[in-house]
């Protein structure tokens, strides 16, 4: 069982930057792969980005370019730094795991934190 706990959402003007951290349970982190989705209200939840073990990583295209994911084994801990915020990136953003890679669905990850919100303003 993995459990994670997101953290560092909050409300940022457009233009702004803030970093999201995922802290994970258990040892085996270092095996997973992470990723980040995002969803607002009467939407389906959306692929932000995934990381694998070895550090590869995919982005969707609306985050490409100003959106870094990253991971640090030690401290079992996933980052998502966002910079350049638009509004439209306003969002409850959720961290997930599974021990495939490369998954851009929601249904490729077995494991959800419980969200943190992220809200963009103009």
């Amino acid at each position: 069982q993995v459990q994670l706990v997101e953290s560092g959402g909050g409300l940022v003007q457009a233009g702004g930057s803030l970093r999201l951290s995922c802290a994970t349970s258990g040892r085996t982190f270092s095996s997973y792969a992470m990723a980040w989705f995002r969803q607002t209200p009467g939407k389906e939840r959306e692929f932000v980005a995934t990381i694998s073990w070895s550090r590869d990583t995919v982005y969707a295209n609306s985050v490409k370019g100003r959106f870094t994911i990253s991971r640090d084994n030690p401290k079992n801990t996933v980052y998502l730094q966002m910079n350049r915020l638009k509004p439209e990136d306003t969002a409850v953003y959720y961290c997930a795991a599974d021990l495939k890679y490369g998954s851009t669905s929601r249904s490729g990850y077995r494991y959800w934190g419980q969200g943190t919100q992220v809200t963009v303003s103009s």
